[in-house]
């Protein structure tokens, strides 16, 4: 069985003024397209082919590179499309708030810290929220890895995260991550991160 391209949960422009249209429209349409197409190509008549996708993920350090990096661009943006949404944004509420008080100190040290994360990513990569053994941690990961690797340096089950490859905000913000950083906090749907933090707990 295949995979393919999930539909955006919105439209191309609903991110507008903070993540563009264009941006939007290359990102889902030809970048995460091509994850796609190359990881059925890479799985096409081996043993890999029938997995989900969360069991090829969980084992990539053992699994071809080119399995390894589309199946990872596949998992990272499909689940970076469900923590965006318009009209989104402001602060977490409930459980998921006093748990970053708790592990940050404050909303405004946890976004600081986050930032920092995707700011200090050399090259591509991501800048992730997770859950490990019951608390909240920040962590980072190269090219399209994440936290549910077996080759990842700090695991666990990712609640947030910011893709911080250039193709996700060169042709609005050019060279200024820290300003697509800053305008991420604008669309992040806090009630599907705190969904997901209630089903890692």
């Amino acid at each position: 069985m295949s995979f393919t391209l999930p539909a955006l949960p919105y439209a191309h422009d609903a991110l507008e003024p903070f993540i563009d249209t264009a941006t939007m429209q290359i990102h889902h349409g030809k970048h995460h397209q091509a994850y796609v197409d190359n990881l059925n190509k890479a799985i096409a008549g081996t043993p890999n082919e029938g997995k989900s996708l969360e069991d090829l993920v969980a084992v990539a350090g053992s699994i071809s590179p080119a399995v390894r990096n589309n199946g990872g661009g596949h998992w990272n943006h499909s689940f970076f499309w469900e923590i965006l949404a318009p009209k989104a944004g402001g602060a977490p509420i409930g459980d998921l708030a006093k748990a970053i008080d708790n592990n940050f100190g404050s909303f405004d040290a946890f976004k600081e810290k986050f930032a920092n994360a995707g700011m200090t990513r050399f090259g591509s990569g991501w800048a992730w929220l997770i859950v490990k053994d019951g608390k909240l941690e920040i962590s980072s990961t190269p090219n399209q890895d994440n936290p549910l690797m077996d080759v990842a340096e700090v695991k666990g089950q990712p609640i947030l995260g910011v893709d911080v490859w250039e193709h996700a905000y060169y042709l609005k913000y050019q060279n200024r991550r820290a300003e697509y950083l800053t305008a991420f906090w604008n669309v992040v749907n806090w009630h599907k991160v705190a969904e997901l933090f209630a089903k890692a707990k």
